[in-house]
């Protein structure tokens, strides 16, 4: 599988759908910078052409965005969106829907390394 700028959501859907069953089912998004991409949920492709504003922004920005968004379709909860770099270019976004309200991305700050906890929100400064 190869997955570049240009891929479509058709071609990224058995990745995204491998990504949705690791995060335990959680609703999932995807799309590259040249295409919309996926939106999944409980194991199956709602949408071969999605996109949302947190993937539009951080294709923008090369960056990850932890947020609860004002608008679009998960508006209102909770979203971890991290890009996909490849030589210094984001090709791609991907995000996880917090359906959970918070306890998902809760429970990744909890049990993060003592190490990992400086850069964190609960960390040591």
């Amino acid at each position: 599988m190869n997955i570049n700028a240009s891929s479509t959501g058709e071609e990224i859907a058995t990745i995204a759908i491998a990504i949705h069953q690791l995060v335990n089912g959680l609703p999932f998004t995807m799309r590259t910078s040249n295409n919309p991409g996926v939106r999944i949920e409980e194991g199956k492709v709602l949408d071969y052409n999605y996109t949302g504003p947190i993937l539009e922004e951080v294709i923008k920005t090369g960056k990850q965005i932890q947020i609860i968004p004002k608008k679009g379709a998960y508006q209102g909860t909770p979203v971890v969106v991290v890009p996909i770099i490849e030589e210094g270019q984001t090709i791609a976004a991907m995000g996880v829907v917090d359906i959970t309200k918070g306890i998902y991305s809760d429970i990744i700050e909890i049990t993060k390394r003592p190490e990992e906890l400086n850069d964190s929100r609960g960390g040591l400064k």
